[in-house]
């Protein structure tokens, strides 16, 4: 019996790719292999973009609370980066993204939401005022001066 997509997607992702091994391409479920075609490039941007928002909100928190900088902070801005690093070279269609405005603006404001949460803090600029190039340079940290003063 054939598994579907709606009830078991493990067993009907099995059988999918049985099928196009044995090239039996006209009992393929076209419309739903598809989808998840497109749901592993979705995948990958929210995967980008998650890691993005972890970084500005680690940042943020490096900038508006001096006082509580520490190693583990420094450790997740690190992995964050080379994360970053990684996803764009292995996915290089990904770049674009990055210098997306509307994208940024959109990781952003997931960003100022983590630190909200995470610190109970809420003044914040409305844009980031960080060039992509510092964000992701591996020796830039935002200044703490002035911390309560938006940059």
């Amino acid at each position: 019996m054939a598994a579907t997509y709606e009830n078991d997607i493990v067993a009907w992702s099995k059988e999918q790719a049985n099928l196009l091994r044995s090239g039996k391409l006209s009992a393929l479920d076209i419309e739903h292999i598809a989808e998840e075609i497109e749901d592993v490039g979705k995948s990958e941007q929210r995967e980008l973009a998650s890691r993005m928002a972890l970084l500005l909100s680690h940042l943020l928190k490096w900038h508006y609370q001096p006082e509580r900088q520490s190693g583990s902070w420094r450790r997740t801005i690190k992995e964050q980066r080379k994360a970053i690093s990684r996803r764009l070279k292995n996915t290089p269609s990904l770049q674009p993204s990055i210098n997306d405005p509307e994208w940024l603006e959109d990781v952003w404001g997931d960003a100022i939401s983590i630190t909200i949460n995470e610190t109970g803090m809420g003044s914040f600029p409305e844009v980031c005022p960080w060039t992509n190039e510092n964000i992701l340079s591996e020796d830039w940290l935002p200044s703490s001066t002035n911390a309560g003063e938006k940059l």
